[in-house]
C-alpha cells in the first residue's frame, strides 16, 4: 500500500489521537494537498476472536456456541450424551460453516425470518378454538398453532363453576423454516391472549423433539402418564 501511494506522488503519514503529539503532526510541517494522512482505526472491542486471539476470517459468519450441535466439531452430541469433563474436544466460543451451500442457506433462512408475521385467524373456527399464524408477506403460511377449550366440569363430571382449561392440538413449521423460533413466537402469542382470562393451564402430550421444544416454551411435564390409543378401521 505505501509502494503504490507513493508511486502515484502521495505520501503515508501515522497520526496518534493525543493533544501531547498535536503539534508533531507530520501534516503541519509539510503541507501537501496530495498527502493522506491514515490513521488506524478504533477496532471494535466486541470483535470475536479465537483460543489464540486472532480475528476470524471477514467473509464468513462467525456464530456464538450455545450448544454442542452449533458447533460441527461436536460429533458425539448426535449420538450420545457426555458431561463436560469427558468432551473428547474442547468446544470453542465462536464458530463458523466453510461449506458454502449450508452457510448460503443460513443467511436465506434469516431473510426469509424476516418476511414473518403473526396473526391470530378468526375466520370461520368456533369460539372454543384458538388458530395462530406465522405468514410470509405474501400470504403462504409457513406455521400454524391450534387449540381448543375443553369444559373441566365436563371432564371430572363435577360443577366447579364451568372451570376451563386449553388442550394443544398442534405446532407446525415448515422444514424449511424450522429452528428460527417462529413455533416459540406462536406459543408466545397464546400465553400472551390467556392473560387476563380465566383459562389458566394449556395441556399438551407430545413426543420425540416436541417434547424438548414445549419444555423450552415454559412447559412442565405431568406426573400422569396418559396411555396412546388408537381406532383403526
Amino acid at each position: 500500500m505505501e509502494r503504490l501511494i507513493r508511486a502515484a506522488g502521495g505520501e503515508v503519514a501515522f497520526a496518534v489521537p493525543s493533544d501531547a503529539h498535536a503539534n508533531a503532526h507530520p501534516s503541519a510541517a509539510h503541507p501537501n494537498p496530495r498527502r493522506s494522512d491514515v490513521e488506524p482505526p478504533d477496532e471494535p472491542r466486541d470483535q470475536p476472536r479465537d483460543e489464540a486471539g486472532r480475528r476470524y476470517p471477514a467473509h464468513l459468519d462467525v456464530r456464538p456456541v450455545r450448544t454442542l450441535k452449533d458447533w460441527p466439531g461436536a460429533w458425539w452430541a448426535y449420538s450420545y450424551t457426555l458431561p463436560p469433563e469427558l468432551w473428547p474436544l474442547p468446544v470453542p466460543e465462536w464458530t463458523y460453516d466453510l461449506d458454502r451451500a449450508r452457510r448460503d442457506e443460513k443467511r436465506w433462512r434469516q431473510r426469509m425470518l424476516g418476511r414473518v408475521s403473526y396473526r391470530r385467524d378468526v375466520g370461520g373456527a368456533p369460539e372454543t378454538s384458538r388458530r395462530f399464524l406465522a405468514e410470509l408477506s405474501d400470504g403462504e403460511i409457513v406455521g400454524e398453532l391450534r387449540a381448543h377449550e375443553r369444559s373441566v366440569d365436563l371432564l371430572l363430571g363435577d360443577d366447579l363453576g364451568d372451570r376451563r382449561e386449553l388442550v394443544l392440538e398442534s405446532v407446525v413449521v415448515v422444514p424449511e423454516l424450522r429452528w428460527l423460533g417462529i413455533g416459540r413466537r406462536l406459543v408466545e402469542l397464546l400465553v400472551a391472549e390467556m392473560t387476563g382470562t380465566s383459562i389458566r393451564t394449556v395441556h399438551a402430550i407430545a413426543e420425540y423433539s416436541i417434547v424438548d421444544f414445549l419444555l423450552a416454551c415454559g412447559f412442565e411435564l405431568e406426573a400422569a402418564r396418559p396411555s396412546a390409543l388408537a381406532l383403526r378401521l
